[in-house]
């Protein structure tokens, strides 16, 4: 058997209630940590199956010089916009989702039943939207009016950070910066890649004297990162797309550290759902600029990614199915049980696990 292969050794017909536990509520983490990078950090160890505690400061001691760091340069934007319907002057929430096409978005609409096909949603005197169809997953989709830099300025200047629907709150100042990573570059994501967020300057900047090297890949995360798995048989779930990147630059990189018996190190479950997309054949990275809709969950043999950077996720999520099968079931439930108890804070502005 090959390390992946012992590593994740699962059940065969695991379901929906099996990644299901109970998380105290005041272990949800509302705010970010006082500190960027003032996290903590628990390393699980695959082989070993143990647990060890640490400040997620220690983070470079279990990078090796010859591994490579894989990471999400995504840049989440203010996608939760206000405007007035025609006629009615009734106020409406727009959550963009992604660019379909030069001036059309799809949507979520809040009050959907008040929104249909042919209204007009008003956001100032010269900027509108009109609602022009339906999607199946009971959004919208609009064309708004004006040029795309118009638009986006708008966007920029008025829009609100999208916080996860587990943070019960507004978003307030410091979302615009602490939801956020230091290496967010590309525009496009309605939520962070939050195992990025424990990342400092100097981390990085140590990590890199320490020879190791960074591998940036981009991938858009969706709103689907939060929707509920409505069926308990696994195989009949379907992954909302996103769209990704992998850069000529990191492909060489990462095929570089796997042929020198390297390993790499993916910040993040979007940063490997990336990467296992990309593969034509063998485990070699393949540059690409496309959607996946590929849906990560036991059992599953990883070409790539030898360990994984990530936050703790929630109950029955799409998140943890990944991480259980970069794991095992039994040992991420376990893992989760320890943090439980020894009150680490969970989910986007949470602490971190590295799974070795």
């Amino acid at each position: 058997m090959t390390k992946f292969e012992i590593f994740n050794t699962q059940p065969k017909a695991l379901r929906l209630s099996d990644f299901d536990y109970e998380l105290p509520k005041e272990l949800v983490a509302q705010y970010p940590s006082d500190k960027r990078g003032d996290d903590r950090l628990m390393v699980v160890n695959r082989k070993k199956g143990t647990f060890t505690h640490h400040p997620f400061s220690d983070i470079k001691k279990f990078l090796n010089p010859t591994d490579c760091l894989a990471y999400n340069n995504t840049k989440v934007f203010p996608a939760r916009l206000f405007a007035y319907k025609d006629k009615t002057d009734s106020e409406v929430e727009v959550f963009l989702l992604r660019e379909l096409e030069d001036q059309i978005w799809e949507v979520l609409v809040k009050p959907a039943r008040k929104v249909r096909i042919g209204n007009k949603l008003r956001f100032t005197d010269n900027i509108y939207a009109d609602v022009i169809d339906n999607t199946i997953s009971g959004g919208r989709v609009i064309r708004y009016n004006c040029s795309k830099p118009t638009f986006m300025k708008y966007v920029m200047a008025n829009g609100r950070s999208p916080l996860p629907p587990y943070i019960k709150r507004e978003s307030e100042e410091i979302d615009k910066v602490r939801y956020q990573t230091i290496f967010a570059k590309e525009l496009g994501a309605v939520a962070a890649p939050t195992a990025g967020l424990h990342f400092t300057e100097k981390m990085f900047k140590d990590i890199e004297k320490k020879g190791i090297k960074l591998a940036p890949i981009t991938l858009h995360i969706g709103l689907g990162t939060f929707r509920p798995v409505q069926v308990e048989d696994l195989r009949r779930h379907q992954m909302d797309s996103e769209y990704f990147n992998i850069y000529k630059k990191t492909a060489n990189i990462i095929n570089a550290t796997k042929q020198n018996g390297g390993r790499v190190v993916a910040v993040g479950t979007s940063t490997v759902r990336a990467l296992e997309s990309s593969l034509i054949s063998g485990t070699n990275v393949n540059p690409k600029n496309t959607w996946t809709d590929k849906f990560i969950y036991p059992p599953y043999i990883f070409q790539v990614v030898d360990a994984l950077i990530t936050n703790f996720h929630q109950p029955k999520s799409t998140l943890i199915m990944m991480v259980s099968a970069f794991a095992s079931h039994n040992l991420i439930l376990d893992a989760y049980a320890e943090a439980i108890k020894e009150k680490y804070n969970f989910y986007s502005y949470g602490d971190a696990m590295m799974i070795i």
